[in-house]
């Protein structure tokens, strides 16, 4: 999952993004208005997390623009303004959820997974594909009741895969929503990936669950 944090604050910015990743999200950061609204045009999210107090263009401008865009990405406002009337103006912009500053990391992570549910295709916690047991609160993974050992990118890659289990995955879209801008579009870095989630995932077993159409993308699926 891919997430936009839109905050001026660069030690705070950095702070969220270092947490977000160790919790295997994919994180860009932009430290104004007019650069969240660049990055939030070019990249397709999933949660937009924003400043109420940014340069250039405050976070409820920010907000009513990306609905003017008709841009539906889950946005969490965060805000160091504790007032009904504030929150009020952030739900009118076309916020999801609101976030008061102080806040501890641990909750910042509960709104964002609560967000993610809100999306009739990214509702269960727990995944089940045949013997594979994939539950996204604890990040735990087991097949055939046997846990498997995965790095925080493998998991995100498995996960977004789980999400769309059944599914034709490009590799476009898994670029797209497991890595962040860093990525290099002409490596082979999500071959690397996917060669060691298949060892993981299956390796020993006879019923395999990763799938490879050349040319076109992965799928996880119980079907050969």
């Amino acid at each position: 999952m891919r997430i936009l944090v839109v905050e001026d604050d660069a030690r705070m910015a950095g702070v969220i993004a270092k947490g977000l990743r160790e919790n295997s999200y994919a994180v860009d950061v932009a430290q104004d208005g007019e650069a969240g609204l660049y990055q939030a045009a070019i990249n397709d999210y999933d949660v937009i997390v924003l400043d109420v107090l940014l340069p250039k263009h405050d976070g409820y401008e920010v907000c009513r623009e990306l609905r003017k865009r008709a841009d539906t990405t889950p946005i969490l406002m965060l805000t160091a303004r504790a007032a009904i009337d504030d929150r009020i103006t952030g739900f009118d912009a076309g916020a999801d959820d609101y976030l008061t500053k102080p806040f501890s990391f641990r909750e910042l992570l509960a709104r964002i997974h609560a967000l993610l549910r809100r999306d009739s295709q990214l509702r269960p916690d727990v995944f089940e594909i045949g013997d594979l047991v994939l539950d996204s609160i604890s990040h735990r993974v087991s097949r055939a009741n046997n846990e498997v050992q995965l790095t925080a990118k493998e998991y995100a890659l498995l996960e977004y895969l789980a999400r769309r289990a059944g599914q034709l995955v490009s590799r476009a879209e898994i670029a797209a929503h497991v890595w962040d801008d860093t990525f290099d579009p002409f490596s082979n870095t999500i071959e690397v990936y996917m060669n060691r989630l298949r060892k993981k995932i299956d390796g020993k077993h006879s019923l395999k669950l990763l799938h490879t159409r050349r040319g076109e993308g992965y799928m996880l699926d119980v079907r050969h």
